[in-house]
């Protein structure tokens, strides 16, 4: 839905990781000055540094705005699986029923409700680590299929009209590839197992 996406999106997206990289700086230098870096929790830092200095109350507001920040998380992947389904039906690999729009909206309708139901589902009766294991392992899969496919484009397909540059490429999709394995190489075997059913 976005009106001039080859300007808008690279804009969004990196304004949105420089913003997002200040304040989880920011946030480290804080904590840290507040504690010694070896009392942090794995779990909920944040929120458990403020109670270790007496303020409860304050680890307690961390702690819901922890959560509402995991559902919007949620909600936004839930709005990019719709996306991803219906730009794979126009493009002949599911079927085109998948590709419709709502008239008034201009959104996949069908798409989403299936993420939706697939995505509760599975909130239901999969554990939340599994699920976490699986995500990472699915996300970094993407990216390196992308990784892979930037090189492999711009030779076999030079003309190819491309609204986003890669920087430093083929060097950077190939340590971008590269971070990609060596962090999947470091979840467990169960994960990669479930992984390659998923896949094939």
């Amino acid at each position: 839905e976005t009106k001039n996406p080859k300007r808008d999106m690279p804009l969004g997206l990196l304004g949105t990781l420089g913003i997002c990289t200040v304040l989880y700086i920011g946030v480290c230098l804080v904590v840290t000055g507040m504690v010694r870096y070896t009392d942090l929790s794995e779990g909920d830092a944040v929120a458990q540094v403020f109670r270790q200095v007496g303020l409860g109350w304050a680890g307690v507001l961390i702690g819901l705005a922890a959560v509402a920040g995991l559902s919007s998380v949620i909600l936004v992947d839930i709005v990019a699986m719709g996306r991803i389904g219906f730009a794979l039906a126009r493009d002949g690999l599911l079927p085109p029923v998948f590709s419709r729009v709502h008239p008034r909206f201009g959104t996949p309708v069908l798409m989403t409700s299936l993420t939706v139901a697939g995505v509760a589902v599975m909130a239901a009766l999969v554990p939340l680590s599994t699920l976490a294991e699986m995500v990472s392992i699915g996300t970094l899969f993407a990216f390196l299929v992308v990784s892979i496919a930037v090189p492999v484009l711009r030779r076999t397909r030079p003309d190819m009209p491309r609204p986003f540059r890669t920087p430093l490429s083929p060097a950077l999709p190939i340590v971008s590839g590269v971070c990609c394995v060596a962090l999947m190489s470091s979840l467990a075997v169960d994960t990669w197992l479930r992984f390659l059913v998923w896949l094939a």
